[in-house]
């Protein structure tokens, strides 16, 4: 007996994610960092557990890896009828099920030793300017 294709839609595609990507993390969109000040201080956020740094064509974010309080093992929402607004107005039309979010980020930062290297780069005096010497 032949298999019926399923069409996946924004309706269905929910039930068809594993992991339920997109209730694992939450980003918060960063003013655009220009001076060895405003790097110094996402040095100190990406100091802290589970955070990460990206920026893509949208502009700078702070990433925090960290489920929802509400996902439940089946990958549903344990809240789906009171679900915060922010979470009854993300769109899935282009989501993690169909790319990775990665995928658009034009530079990603894992930790600190990734971003002090970006400024590092970036700012030829960093180490002499921000007080810091070699091994610090």
């Amino acid at each position: 007996m032949p298999r019926k294709k399923i069409t996946i839609t924004a309706e269905n595609k929910c039930s068809f994610c594993k992991g339920a990507k997109c209730c694992t993390y939450f980003t918060e969109q960063l003013e655009t960092p220009r001076s060895m000040h405003d790097f110094d201080h996402l040095l100190w956020q990406i100091s802290h557990r589970d955070v990460r740094i990206y920026k893509d064509d949208d502009g700078w974010y702070l990433l925090v890896e960290a489920p929802c309080l509400h996902l439940q093992a089946d990958g549903r929402c344990g809240i789906y009828a009171t679900r915060p607004t922010v979470c009854r107005e993300h769109s899935n039309d282009y989501c993690e099920y169909d790319a990775p979010a990665e995928d658009g980020f034009e530079l990603y930062f894992d930790g600190y030793e990734a971003l002090l290297k970006y400024c590092r780069r970036r700012f030829k005096t960093w180490d002499k300017r921000m007080g810091r010497r070699d091994g610090d």
